[in-house]
């Protein structure tokens, strides 16, 4: 055995080893959470932190070593106090937007009990469950009148994270303005880009202005605090209620049948034999070869596998390239499931499989 193989073996003892201490470790910061959720106690103790780090740091007798050691320590207690939260207050949902927003109501719906936590983004909600500030990220994918949401998308393709489950989630959406306005008075609605072109056809009817916000939520917010009667947002009942404007008109979305599907992501993909009903999301790209394309759709249908759906995004690090992702309908984690994934992998450049989640299950009339 030569120095690398031996090297790699001790390292993989070491690991074997960390992993029993770190289960230790977590039934014991179980009993922790325990005790300081019946008494009230905060879950950040600073000042013990910083005790342990310098008892702990001083069995480390190698200086350059030791400066490593300490910020191996403070990681295992960022994520020790991740799991207290988890515990104590239940499960945390990143979503991208502020309260009153679509995505924190599909949040509460995926984890009645649990904590719906407000991110600025797309981006930030999903890095938020992928560095485990929060457990998951509930993100939406695609909306039935408005198509994918391409961020999204991109973020699910370059990023580490896996879907577990889905939520399609009926949307109203509503003119809200400050009370005493009519709708006489509008002369500029506000919302997020995809409800503005959900709204369209009643916007153009009226000869509305539009401006873009980054969501439904913030453009209520921001009429809110305009103080302006002739600037209206696009949004939901909440919203209104939560930052004190009207419903001016119900219901405007052009479509009745108005859908957002919400994907749950997480730091780990289900585990477990799979069940013939479930759904998968493969993302890949295919080599630049004629025929790559049709030869990887084809292999997924000769196994049996229908697709609900095929998508291509452009690839930001190389222009004029895809990459595509498929949504279909089967067990993948079979054999005759592994076998396709091993023939997919003759023809792709990258092959990814995102996850597998149960059947979409849709939330009626929310609103």
């Amino acid at each position: 055995m030569n120095e690398l193989a031996q090297a790699r073996r001790t390292i993989s003892a070491c690991d074997a080893e960390i992993a029993g201490a770190f289960v230790r470790r977590m039934e014991a910061v179980r009993r922790v959470a325990a005790y300081k959720k019946e008494r009230g106690i905060p879950v950040y103790d600073p000042v013990r932190e910083e005790e342990l780090i310098r008892q702990n740091s001083a069995l480390v007798e190698d200086p350059e070593l030791r400066a490593y050691y300490v910020t191996f320590l403070r990681n295992t207690m960022a994520v020790s106090r991740a799991y207290q939260r988890k515990l104590i207050e239940g499960v945390r949902a990143a979503f991208s937007g502020i309260p009153g927003a679509f995505a924190e109501e599909a949040a509460a719906e995926l984890f009645p009990g649990g904590s719906p936590v407000p991110f600025p983004d797309f981006a930030e909600a999903y890095r938020a469950a992928e560095v485990g500030e929060c457990d998951y990220a509930v993100l939406p994918i695609e909306n039935s009148f408005a198509g994918e949401v391409g961020i999204v998308c991109d973020l699910i393709f370059s990023g580490s994270l896996f879907i577990n489950n889905m939520l399609d989630l009926a949307v109203t959406q509503n003119l809200l303005a400050l009370p005493g306005a009519a709708p006489e008075d509008i002369r500029v609605v506000v919302s997020h880009p995809q409800a503005l072109a959900q709204c369209a056809a009643y916007l153009r009817s009226c000869g509305y202005e539009t401006r873009e916000a980054a969501n439904t939520a913030m453009a209520a917010q921001a009429v809110a605090e305009s103080g302006d009667p002739s600037v209206a947002a696009i949004g939901t009942e909440r919203a209104a209620s939560l930052y004190g404007l009207n419903v001016l008109v119900p219901h405007i979305n052009e479509s009745g049948l108005n859908t957002t599907r919400f994907a749950v992501l997480s730091r780990t993909p289900n585990d477990g034999p799979g069940r013939d009903d479930d759904n998968f999301f493969l993302v890949f790209s295919v080599k630049n070869e004629a025929g790559s394309l049709a030869e990887a759709v084809n292999i997924i249908g000769r196994r049996g596998y229908n697709m609900r759906s095929l998508h291509s995004r452009p690839l930001k690090t190389l222009p004029w390239n895809y990459y595509f992702y498929v949504e279909g309908e089967g067990n993948i984690r079979s054999e005759n499931g592994q076998q396709m994934f091993s023939e997919l992998c003759a023809v792709c450049d990258r092959l990814k499989l995102v996850g597998t989640y149960p059947a979409r299950r849709e939330k009626e009339e929310l609103r």
